[in-house]
């Protein structure tokens, strides 16, 4: 016997077998009045509210959905109450700038755009989208006695679309399938442990690859969640503190600015021998993973996938064979990007670029039949990024996508060449990424100029275009940029100086 894998089994599951356990610990400072704590049963009741509410407002089964939202109670939620009866979630990275979110409102067709208050300015008003204000609407989404229509499943249908940065200057609408999500959660808590005991703060944007699985995975064994709405390294420990969180996830920087909080905090750092710490979107330099381990006393984990293979792929985890090696040692080995996941096939071409073949690869972009096949030539997902395998170990040695990872957001140089190239007094420009201690790599653009014009300028104009953290942090004037006969950027020689002593051109 076969049934369709869909993301409301691990909602059914959770309200099942832990409906009187807190589901959910909403945060308790934002502009629309927090849910505050809810159980299992409270939040499969409102994932099935706001599914009756779409009913009621005539959007079908395969409508897109779009949230945009910081971390909230009210997005963790409609994971389930968009996607749980049919309809297509489209979790949108709230620091866009409008341009760009009304790209991303009409490439995927959305009909209905819930959106957080404090974020309402960044959806344009017209016919096309129904807007939903957060808060406002409590009334409309929340309090649905009727039961939603039901929904026949199907795996294989749409269940989520994220937009991601690329090689190009537009965004692509990345497909995952109820199975894609399904496996990636079930695989992903398998591989770091997941029980009902643990406790998770939602540190990571829970649009940032469907939070990389875990409102899927930890709903479905019970675990309490904890919403933090902003990252910050002070308040990141005290909610460990008062919560007794056991897991959270994030990219380097966020454990950065922990690092840097752990400094001031009196006594022993919260979280100390309990608390699991999932690393991915940069590799992190061999030290941060060393004082993660021995300043804070969290055991680290590192992930590897990209959005596109929803996004697990390889797992990195500290093995009993190294427990009598050094701890620096440790963390070398530590630093790499880990083995395959199960299910999960690794390769490398000709050149060095890593191929995968996964059940959780997407099922294309939205929208985009030549992109997708071009990367899924040969029955591979094309990573886009140079590594090594050696010993079953993955390592990431170079990116061969034009894209620069920033605090584990991907920032497309394309893009930001384009806004920067729109300003009258530049007339040639190359955005590269260079070296950071604590963001992995900074968006930095090298500049000719024709004319008076300087960095202030430049970057109140990149503002106006872009996403703050795609703006360059850094801007560096030239008389001339390499080219090859053809008339191609040479980026691996404007990189060379700045990446001199690295092994990789990945921080």
């Amino acid at each position: 016997m076969e049934f369709p894998l869909t993301v409301r089994d691990f909602l059914d599951r959770a309200a099942t077998v832990y409906p009187e356990r807190v589901a959910v610990v909403d945060e308790p400072d934002q502009p629309a009045a927090s849910l505050g704590t809810l159980t299992y049963r409270d939040v499969d009741r409102l994932a099935r509210s706001q599914a009756a509410a779409l009913d009621e407002m005539g959007v079908p089964a395969g409508a897109r959905v779009a949230v945009l939202s910081q971390n909230s109670a009210r997005l963790l939620v409609s994971f389930f109450g968009v996607s749980g009866w049919g309809r297509v979630l489209v979790p949108v990275n709230f620091r866009l700038a409008r341009p760009e979110v009304d790209y991303v409102l009409g490439q995927s067709g959305a009909e209905v755009v819930f959106v957080d208050p404090e974020l309402a300015h960044l959806v344009a008003p017209g016919p096309r989208v129904r807007t939903v204000v957060f808060g406002d609407t409590d009334d409309l989404l929340w309090s649905r006695a009727a039961e939603p229509r039901p929904w026949r499943g199907d795996e294989s249908a749409p269940a989520t679309i994220n937009y991601t940065s690329g090689t190009t200057s537009k965004p692509k609408g990345v497909v995952l399938t109820h199975r894609n999500l399904w496996l990636n959660a079930t695989t992903f808590g398998w591989h770091i442990g997941l029980d009902d005991n643990d406790v998770y703060l939602h540190t990571l944007p829970m649009f940032h690859a469907n939070g990389w699985g875990m409102p899927y995975a930890a709903s479905a064994v019970g675990v309490k969640q904890v919403v933090l709405r902003k990252v910050d390294g002070a308040e990141t420990l005290r909610r460990i503190d008062s919560h007794g969180v056991t897991l959270l996830c994030g990219a380097p920087a966020v454990l950065s600015a922990v690092l840097d909080a752990a400094q001031d905090w009196d006594g022993v750092v919260p979280g100390h021998g309990r608390v699991r710490a999932v690393v991915a979107g940069a590799p992190p330099p061999t030290r941060t993973i060393e004082r993660i381990r021995d300043e804070l006393g969290w055991e680290f984990i590192q992930i590897y996938g990209l959005t596109e293979t929803s996004p697990l792929l390889t797992v990195n985890r500290m093995r009993t064979e190294w427990r009598d090696k050094p701890r620096k040692q440790q963390a070398r080995l530590l630093s790499r990007q880990g083995v395959p996941s199960l299910g999960v096939r690794l390769t490398t071409d000709a050149s060095g670029e890593v191929l995968a073949q996964a059940n959780q690869c997407m099922a294309g972009y939205w929208d985009m039949d030549e992109q997708t096949a071009a990367v899924q030539d040969g029955g591979w997902f094309h990573t886009g990024d140079g590594g090594v395998l050696e010993d079953g170990y993955l390592t990431i040695v170079d990116r061969k996508k034009d894209v620069i990872i920033s605090g584990g957001e991907n920032v497309s140089s394309i893009e930001v060449e384009d806004v920067l190239s729109s300003h009258p007094r530049v007339r040639e420009v190359a955005v590269i990424g260079i070296p950071d201690q604590r963001w992995g790599e900074l968006v930095t653009a090298l500049v000719v100029a024709d004319g008076a014009v300087d960095e202030a300028e430049l970057l109140r104009h990149c503002r106006e275009q872009l996403a703050g953290y795609k703006c360059p942090k850094r801007i560096e004037f030239r008389d001339h940029l390499e080219r090859t006969p053809t008339g191609k950027l040479q980026k691996f020689k404007l990189r060379a100086p700045y990446w001199e002593g690295h092994g990789s051109q990945v921080n």
